[in-house]
């Protein structure tokens, strides 16, 4: 099977390196400044014991492009209308296309140019983040991927892929409704992203001061009812595990949404946090604190964009 990784950041590099380092033909869709970056260090992971360089293959859009088996669609929501015009031409009839972003507005703007049967629904699950030279660093044990078809039909394009998912030590559990998943991931990116921008501060530095955690608690609270109105009701294993996750005293987990802000780059607050607020007036659900959350996030954004020279990497 030929795979093509669009990205080489924190979550396409990981993902990636894992498929090239089980044997499989992966090339990354990159731009120029990151495919020389790569070129010169190569592919670098590193963390919980593990120090990996790679020579990955590279491409980029200017390049002559063929066609492949499975697009893993790994870019910010940011990049996300430039990655799917890079990628046109590597998507032939039989291409599937797995993106890896949060919540669900991809969807419809990966259907358009591609239709949705290409469009598999995906949800990641892995802490990572890129150091200062662009070097993957792993924080936390997760790597998996969870996917399945949209419309919740048995499919041996879904089981093919997650065995070369589990081949490559990427957990990859069967998962009957990947709607429902994709929904799940989006309340607990929603309520970790949304407590540490709106509180600046990780988890630990807002929990340690009073009202904190309740303040965690109540927008995940907005972010599970908004999902429930939608008819994907967290379950509640899953909801104690994120409450737990928001809510842990001396934590130092921060989402990348809140490291980009800390670091002055655009976030996806229209993608995570804009989208789910809309749903939920559609729905009739009241989102105060997630409100405030995305105005606070859309300040930000505006400040971000009048910086002469800002350029999404990827």
């Amino acid at each position: 099977m030929r795979i093509l990784t669009v990205g080489a950041g924190a979550v396409g590099g990981w993902f990636g390196s894992r498929l090239h380092r089980a044997g499989h033909d992966v090339t990354f869709l990159v731009r120029p400044r990151r495919a020389a970056a790569l070129r010169a260090r190569g592919l670098r992971v590193s963390g919980l014991g593990e120090q990996t360089v790679l020579a990955p293959q590279l491409v980029t859009a200017d390049e002559p492009a063929q066609t492949y088996d499975l697009v893993l669609l790994s870019v910010k929501s940011t990049a996300l209308d430039r990655a799917a015009k890079d990628l046109a031409p590597a998507v032939g009839p039989r291409t599937a296309i797995l993106p890896l972003l949060n919540g669900m507005a991809h969807l419809d703007r990966l259907a358009e140019p591609f239709g949705r049967r290409a469009v598999l629904g995906g949800v990641a699950k892995v802490v990572t983040t890129l150091d200062e030279h662009g070097d993957i660093v792993r924080l936390a044990p997760p790597s998996a991927i969870l996917t399945g078809e949209l419309d919740g039909a048995p499919s041996a394009r879904v089981d093919t892929v997650r065995a070369l998912l589990a081949g490559a030590g990427i957990d990859s559990p069967d998962t009957p409704d990947i709607t429902a998943a994709m929904w799940h991931k989006w309340v607990f990116i929603t309520a970790l992203g949304a407590s540490t921008c709106l509180m600046r501060g990780s988890v630990g530095e807002f929990n340690a001061v009073p009202g904190g955690a309740g303040l965690a608690r109540a927008l995940l609270a907005e972010a599970a009812a908004v999902s429930a109105a939608a008819g994907y009701p967290v379950p509640d294993a899953e909801l104690d595990f994120t409450t737990q996750t928001v809510t842990t005293a001396g934590s130092r987990l921060t989402p990348s949404m809140y490291r980009d802000v800390l670091a002055g780059r655009p976030t996806e607050v229209e993608h995570v946090l804009g989208d789910l607020v809309a749903r939920a007036r559609a729905l009739a659900v009241p989102t105060p604190l997630l409100d405030l959350a995305t105005l606070h996030l859309r300040v930000h954004q505006h400040r971000t964009a009048a910086q002469p020279g800002r350029e999404d990497a990827g």
